[in-house]
């Protein structure tokens, strides 16, 4: 009997997933957009090395925080 309380305790202490549903929904969002706009314009795209650099930073910022979010919730 004991155990069970335990138990029910334990998943009641459970962090929310939301923040990691949410990074994760944003991380894969971008991916489409950033495939989409690779295949309309796959011979100009990133127009320039800014650009690039932007695609880069947001990308890397958004896998960054859904690994963080998931390490947290988990």
């Amino acid at each position: 009997m004991l155990a069970i309380l335990i138990a029910a305790a334990e998943e009641g202490a459970e962090p929310s997933k939301t923040p990691f549903y949410i990074c994760g929904g944003l991380l894969a969002l971008w991916a489409v957009l950033v495939a989409a706009a690779g295949i309309r314009a796959h011979d100009r795209f990133p127009a320039s090395r800014r650009v690039s650099r932007g695609v880069i930073a947001v990308s890397a910022l958004l896998i960054v925080a859904a690994m963080a979010s998931a390490v947290i919730t988990a």
